[in-house]
């Protein structure tokens, strides 16, 4: 069964206006049974969104919209795919309330969710460090050094894992390997297996999913996916869930690599 497990759509703020049904045409036409669309969920009110649009989650004033448009696509569509309706939440360190209260009200509206980490803490400061090379190097400066960058980020990916957002947590992890989106600018080899394999075991241990994310292939700096091959054949080996996720937000890069990842 042919599954897209993380699509963006036209309700995010810098993804591009692609309307739904060309999304699901073309999953249709490409032969898959479900897929599930996972806007980037409204961000706490009370944090400051570090990137120059604030545009990283969806406006609060839209979720309603979102999930309203998707319940009656889901109806209209249902003998042809299965459309599931989710998230993709953030986990930021301080806000874990505050997202606990966004899971309880939107939580018994989804079929699924991602947890993911797109902002990290340092000095009562965030980054979005997927944002830009500028902004990673930045932040990979301020923590001294690219080595720590990548610690911070696995630390963080444990600790959402460990966090409790309530009853309606989502238990998929995205893209836990997001840190190599630059890997191919700061050229440093670090050697990050055995921090993935911390993560990728206690997902196992806790009974969580994984992102196998095709998207860093596309990415000029990255060129591999979230995780790297050999690690998704780690998880493979350990009977992690996997489930792809093209993290498309555009039709034209909706099951990006699929063949290339699930074989």
């Amino acid at each position: 069964m042919k599954k897209d497990g993380h699509i963006h759509s036209p309700f995010c703020p810098h993804g591009t206006k692609d309307p739904f049904e060309k999304y699901i045409e073309k999953a249709i036409e490409e032969n898959f049974s479900e897929i599930t669309f996972t806007e980037h969920a409204p961000l706490p009110t009370n944090f400051a969104d570090p990137t120059p649009n604030k545009d990283s989650g969806m406006k609060p004033k839209d979720l309603t919209a979102y999930l309203e448009t998707l319940k009656q696509l889901k109806q209209h569509y249902k003998d042809r795919i299965t459309i599931k309706v989710g998230l993709e939440v953030d986990y930021i360190i301080g806000y874990e309330t505050e997202t606990r209260a966004l899971l309880d009200i939107a939580g018994p509206l989804l079929d699924d969710a991602i947890l993911s980490v797109h902002f990290l803490k340092h000095n009562d400061t965030y980054a979005c460090i997927d944002f830009s090379d500028g902004v990673y190097m930045d932040f990979a400066r301020q923590l001294g050094g690219i080595e720590t960058l990548y610690n911070l980020y696995y630390d963080t990916i444990l600790q959402s894992i460990d966090a409790n957002l309530g009853h309606f947590k989502p238990r998929r992890i995205g893209h836990p390997t997001l840190v190599h989106k630059f890997q191919l600018v700061h050229g440093e080899k670090i050697d990050d297996d055995r921090r993935i394999i911390e993560v990728l075991t206690k997902m196992k241990e806790k009974g969580y999913e994984l992102d196998v994310n095709s998207a860093g292939l596309s990415k000029p700096f990255c060129k591999v996916p979230y995780p790297p091959m050999h690690m998704i054949e780690y998880a493979r080996s350990i009977s992690l869930p996997l489930i792809f996720g093209s993290d498309a937000h555009s039709v034209k890069d909706l099951h990006q690599h699929y063949g290339t990842i699930m074989g």
